[in-house]
């Protein structure tokens, strides 16, 4: 049996097909349940698939604002068309920003340049996006302004503090230390800046977006934007992935060991760039064949990625699955065991809640590390997994830097998202074996996978 998806009404990010539009329901086989939740059911055999995996949200977001600083026409193929890519594409449209979509061909033409920055007053509405938020935050100080950076509840709460500060000893001048954030505009200069990498990496990400459009020479003559980070800095691929981003659209950043980035001002150049699939979105597929004991291939993604996420499938492999990789496929393999690991998810995090319900079907206790900054995500990812997991019957605990998960069989009933994508998208993996799993707000995924449901239906 498939599983339903029941809308209440007034739902946001209803789930999207590939084109962009609903999932058709009629067809879907299931049984009944409240308004608006949904039921996963046991998969009848192992899976056998090669699954199709949507654009990169990290890689279209940081390509969205690489074409729209190119002073030219640029071309994104294999675009995630999610709500946090669209948070970004309305909000470079209200800056003046050129924004041509083809959903059905998964494409977007940009016509771009920092000239094209529109004076304000404009109010952007960055919805729940924190790569959205981050990255415009440094990018609109290139602008005239003055300009209102806000976004729901859920994106108020999240941490700006560092990214501000570091933005205002480059000259800009912003109003507020979370969103709503007050950007005047016009500019920021060269010069030595100090900033965290503990909290976030996008912090980082949105300096080195912004850095190739400072205006030289800085307060004390320096001639390049640097940036210094005063503690470790996590999700190191992350920030790989901004580099490879903006070198493909023409400009150098110098990276000195994750310790210290500096760029020059220079121009970005248009250019023509294709969008990998999801690694992070693939993870839940690769879980699914490695605790089903199937097999489940993603094309797009192989070992050339320029996504760090893909390291998920080494992890399944040390757990005992089969993984073989192309140049530019996936595969992974259950084998039936998976034992238990301790591993540092530092670079990686997103696959957190992944990797926390593919440990309840090991056979050994799995201790993840490193993930301490999740809790300055949509939510505290931390909490939230150990909590659901102990609702669930399943032992979880919190420890230092992360939590412990022991092997164990869930009993039914209502797995609560908060409101998390990641949360609904891992969490639905347990109703592919154990009966009964019930998510109670299916609509989130909208936020990067919209037909996440349609998709994991293949499977059967």
């Amino acid at each position: 049996m498939r599983p339903r998806h029941l809308e209440a009404p007034g739902r946001r990010n209803r789930p999207a097909s590939a084109e962009g539009g609903p999932i058709p329901t009629a067809a879907a086989r299931s049984v009944d349940v409240s308004p608006a939740s949904l039921i996963i059911e046991p998969l009848a055999v192992k899976p056998d698939a090669v699954v199709p995996i949507p654009g990169s949200k990290s890689h279209t977001n940081r390509a969205l604002v690489c074409a729209a600083l190119a002073g030219g026409t640029s071309t994104l193929d294999g675009v995630l068309f999610a709500a946090d890519t669209e948070a970004m594409m309305r909000a470079l449209a209200a800056l003046g920003v050129g924004i041509d979509t083809d959903r059905l061909q998964r494409r977007v033409v940009v016509d771009g340049g920092i000239d094209r920055l529109r004076p304000g007053p404009r109010q952007l509405d960055l919805a729940q996006s924190g790569t959205t938020s981050r990255f415009l935050a440094a990018v609109a100080t290139l602008g005239p302004g003055p300009y209102v950076l806000d976004g729901d509840e859920q994106l108020r709460a999240r941490p700006f503090g560092p990214l501000v500060a570091a933005l205002r000893s480059l000259g800009a001048d912003i109003d507020g230390e979370h969103l709503p954030l007050r950007i005047a505009g016009g500019g920021i200069r060269c010069g030595r800046i100090d900033v965290s990498g503990s909290v976030s990496s996008q912090f980082l990400s949105g300096l080195l977006l912004a850095a190739p459009g400072a205006t030289a020479p800085g307060a004390s003559g320096e001639a390049e934007v640097e940036i210094v980070l005063s503690d470790e800095l996590v999700s190191k691929p992350y920030v790989d992935l901004t580099i490879a981003t903006m070198a493909a659209f023409g400009a150098d950043v110098n990276n000195e060991r994750y310790q210290r980035f500096s760029v020059a001002p220079q121009p970005y150049r248009p250019q023509t760039v294709p969008i990998e699939p999801d690694a992070s979105a693939a993870s839940y597929f690769f879980a699914a064949a490695a605790i089903t004991g199937g097999r489940i291939r993603v094309e797009g993604l192989g070992r050339h990625t320029v996504q760090g996420d893909l390291g998920f499938v080494d992890i399944l492999d040390r757990m005992g699955a089969t993984v073989r990789r192309g140049d530019d496929w996936t595969e992974v393999i259950g084998s039936g065991h998976l034992n238990g690991v301790d591993v540092d998810l530092s670079d990686m995090s997103d696959t957190a809640q992944t990797l926390a319900v593919t440990a309840s079907f090991a056979t050994s206790p799995t201790r993840v590390r490193g993930i301490d900054f999740i809790k300055n995500k949509e939510i505290d990812r931390v909490a939230a997994v150990v909590e659901e997991l102990t609702a669930r019957g399943i032992r979880a605990e919190r420890t230092p830097g992360g939590f412990t998960i022991y092997p164990g069989s869930p009993s039914p009933g209502t797995v609560r998202t908060r409101d998390d994508h990641r949360m609904a998208m891992s969490f639905a993996l347990l109703g592919l074996v154990h009966p009964g799993i019930r998510l109670d707000d299916p609509d989130c995924v909208g936020k990067t996978f919209p037909n996440f449901f349609a998709v994991l239906d293949r499977l059967r």
